[in-house]
């Protein structure tokens, strides 16, 4: 009887032995991707038809646009719905992929979106792609060379986010910082080793006023930067 039990003990170690050696070996390949993937998925047929034009734009409008990747511009969205955005400030608004991310969010905030574009081309596709999403009156688009432009801004913005000239990145955040409310974001795009401006990155990282983390850096590098309150 007690080599019966000793048996029966010594197989369940064992099972757990192996077990436990399929865990310290990780997920077999492809498995981990699959299963941290997400689609995206409309709570409304107001979110259906901006996904809608957002794929269109994906797929047919993206090359030599320079906008921001589908996961980049979930984790925009993300961002600004969770702080409650109202007013979000973007710079470099190509064909408008990454404002209408905005706009999901600041449609449900009763927000707005004001936009700098040097392109008046870019800018042309991005005013009807902002239509095509039904989030036009959400959005301000100004044409114009942005170090100029962003002067005209007095009001605070929840959100400053950043995806022009990266070595602009430092004026534009030198101007409108001031105007950032406390507990707002400075969102930076493209901060990778070889495209980030190591100005900005010192700026963002040495101001005791500022906290920021880089997200996203195996892809195309995102800086999170929180006012702090």
């Amino acid at each position: 009887m007690q080599t019966q039990i000793s048996r029966a003990v010594l197989g369940i170690i064992i099972m757990v032995l192996l077990a436990a050696g399929v865990c310290a070996q990780g997920p077999r390949p492809g498995e981990e991707k699959k299963l941290f993937t997400s689609k995206v998925q409309a709570k409304s047929d107001t979110e259906k038809k901006i996904l809608t034009v957002l794929e269109d734009i994906s797929q047919n409008q993206r090359r030599g646009t320079m906008s921001v990747p589908l996961d980049d511009g979930r984790i925009l969205r993300l961002l600004a719905e969770s702080i409650g955005a109202k007013h979000v400030v973007e710079i470099g608004t190509s064909v408008g992929y990454s404002g209408i991310w905005f706009c999901m969010a600041l449609q449900q905030a009763g927000g707005k979106l004001t936009t700098f574009e040097i392109d008046a081309n870019r800018a042309a596709r991005a005013r009807e792609n902002f239509k095509r999403a039904g989030v036009d009156g959400l959005v301000t688009l100004i044409e114009g060379n942005a170090h100029e432009e962003v002067k005209k801004i007095k009001e605070q913005m929840d959100i400053l986010f950043l995806d022009a000239d990266k070595e602009g990145y430092l004026d534009y955040l030198n101007k409108l910082l001031p105007l950032v409310r406390p507990g707002g974001l400075i969102i930076a795009h493209n901060m990778t080793r070889s495209m980030a401006d190591p100005r900005y990155v010192k700026a963002v990282t040495n101001n005791p006023d500022l906290e920021t983390l880089f997200l996203n850096m195996e892809a195309s590098g995102i800086g999170v930067t929180l006012k702090k309150r």
